[in-house]
């Protein structure tokens, strides 16, 4: 008896070795898969799949660079979460980021590739890196150029193709600015950056401080409870600095930003004062009474380019359209399935692009549970987001990667 407990003793501290050096070895093997390049002010760690890395672009969630990705030959863009743990925001918007990106699968919004951290337990966890597609510019650029209505109601066509998939799934971007805005030379267009975006589902008031100030539609600045229309505002404020080489409503603040509107809109109608609680009705009623200016006046033929014999694309299309969208009310602003029927965006509607061949991304309330997480909790969620992305993965291609993506 003795005996055979002693074998038992030594069988189990071998065992016991022979699980500390798998665990060695995958260690080492996982530290050999990585190396570390400093990219602008940041030092990136990844994959050595990932060669010829440059930066591209920065903000307030993390550094981008572009890279060629030897397993799927082609070029990247993959970014570094900049300290994603450091408060319970900064974690909230990782993890909800990379939960709708994981979900969604529609031309038009950026694709993501790949998922990965160079740390290798959750206590060390602190990187997090996303390998999406590369494109050639964001939409900062392209406003400086003179676009031919083609090209404006053919990259507005795709912005609303996009929102239109998010919209389906009760996703709302919230954050739709001409930096989160991408494009290719060949004029397609995708939409990034899901940090703000949340389902439509919860009735939770957005507050003035969500959305990048001049882009924010009427009811988020008003404190008011929002609808899916908050993205058609966006794109109508996107649209008109495309036709005016500015900003539309530069305010300075949310107030201002405010006043902004009103001046070139016009005060609202008494009906949409009743819809504001008592003591933002007063402020906004105790506001100087603008009338606004014509559509014609804030939006003159000479903004657009000359009319397009090809695609009967108008000037006055273009402006109605901004009419529609640029309404204070939201209510009575048009939704995205109007909007794609307007005649200047409808020259290019294909039913396969506009209702995607892919169902639109299921997200359950409990992927974006509103309850407040630690930095804690919510570092251990977003780890196992990557993980799970790890599980799907076979020699470093994504199983199931859809064909337009790899």
């Amino acid at each position: 008896m003795v005996d055979v407990r002693l074998r038992f003793i030594l069988l189990f501290l071998n065992a016991q070795d022979t699980v500390s050096t798998v665990f060695t070895m995958n260690r080492n093997k996982r530290e050999k898969e990585y190396f570390s390049i400093d990219v602008g002010d940041s030092t990136f760690t990844v994959l050595k799949r990932y060669q010829n890395l440059r930066p591209i672009g920065s903000g307030a969630q993390g550094i981008v660079c572009s890279a060629y990705d030897h397993v799927l030959e082609r070029n990247v863009a993959i970014k570094k979460l900049s300290r994603p743990f450091q408060n319970q925001t900064h974690a909230k918007r990782a993890y909800r980021e990379l939960v709708l990106m994981k979900c969604v699968n529609h031309k038009n919004i950026i694709g993501l590739l790949h998922v990965f951290t160079p740390q290798k337990t959750l206590e060390e966890f602190q990187d997090m890196y996303l390998v999406m597609e590369l494109m050639d510019a964001n939409l900062c650029q392209v406003i400086q150029m003179e676009l031919d209505h083609e090209r404006l109601s053919y990259l507005l066509y795709q912005m609303l193709c996009g929102i239109k998939h998010l919209h389906a799934a009760g996703i709302i971007h919230r954050d739709l600015k001409p930096s989160n805005i991408v494009v290719k030379s060949d004029c397609t267009l995708k939409i990034l950056d899901f940090g703000l975006a949340r389902t439509a589902a919860t009735g939770l008031l957005m507050t003035p401080y969500v959305v990048t100030r001049y882009y924010r539609a009427p009811e988020v600045i008003l404190g008011m409870g929002y609808q899916a229309n908050v993205d058609i505002w966006a794109v109508g404020c996107i649209m008109a600095e495309m036709v005016r080489h500015k900003i539309l409503f530069p305010g300075r603040d949310y107030i201002d930003q405010w006043n902004k509107v009103i001046e070139q809109l016009g005060t609202p109608s008494q009906e949409f004062m009743l819809k504001l609680n008592q003591s933002v009705r007063t402020y906004v009623e105790n506001r100087p009474r603008y009338a606004g200016y014509s559509f014609e006046k804030l939006f003159p033929d000479v903004l657009f380019p000359a009319d397009s014999d090809h695609n009967k694309l108008k000037a006055s299309q273009a402006r109605d359209l901004l009419s529609k969208m640029l309404v204070i009310d939201a209510s009575k602003r048009i939704s995205v399935d109007e909007a794609l029927q307007h005649p200047y965006i409808n020259v290019w509607f294909d039913p396969s692009e506009v209702e995607a061949v892919s169902p639109p991304p299921a997200i359950t309330d409990k992927q974006l549970d509103e309850r407040e997480h630690t930095v804690e909790e919510w570092k251990e969620l977003i780890y196992k987001e990557v993980l799970d992305w790890e599980e799907r993965t076979k020699n470093g291609v994504i199983r199931g990667q859809p064909a337009s993506l790899g």
